[in-house]
């Protein structure tokens, strides 16, 4: 089989991490393959916010919990990584471009062995004055959207493939 298609056939959402940290080396190149994504007039306007460590992680949840009436068991699955891609609130491809680069993320993570999972929850709750405090510390400009995030790390657990829906594709020759 293609080796690209079966990194995408083999690519799971995880959501149970082991507390071990990924490894810096791996970390590099999952980092890489998010910037090598393309963007909407190759403006790469994007940030790329790597948060290591269980407290730091835990305080961007506590108060996305808050903001989202959401009990104590909300914490990004408690991955040991966990990286933010911002863009510019005035870039109308700031979602795509995030999006894309975070799909290169996914499938670098998996061809490491890593799991992944996307969380997109703060999209809205950027300018919430308790979650905007949390983003300051952590160095997202405040002209920017936190288009969605990447809970990295090794997984406790390998889901199972999901069955796909038919019918999706329609051909006009």
């Amino acid at each position: 089989m293609n080796e690209v298609l079966n990194n995408i056939l083999t690519r799971r959402s995880v959501r149970n991490f082991k507390d071990e940290q990924i490894k810096d080396e791996e970390l590099e190149l999952i980092l890489e393959a998010g910037i090598y994504a393309p963007s909407g007039k190759n403006e790469q306007s994007w940030q790329f916010t790597v948060v290591q460590g269980h407290d730091k992680i835990e305080k961007l949840a506590k108060v996305v919990r808050e903001a989202l009436g959401r009990d104590e068991g909300y914490n990004f699955y408690a991955p040991p990584t966990l990286i933010m891609l911002s863009n510019d609130i005035d870039n109308s491809n700031g979602l795509a471009d995030c999006s894309c680069a975070l799909e290169n993320i996914f499938l670098m993570a998996n061809s490491l062995g890593i799991g992944s999972c996307w969380i997109n929850q703060l999209k809205t709750l950027c300018n919430e004055e308790s979650v905007r405090a949390v983003l300051d510390e952590f160095g997202i400009p405040k002209n920017h959207v936190v288009w969605g995030m990447a809970s990295i790390g090794y997984p406790a657990v390998k889901p199972e493939a999901k069955p796909r829906k038919n019918g999706v594709v329609k051909f006009v020759k």
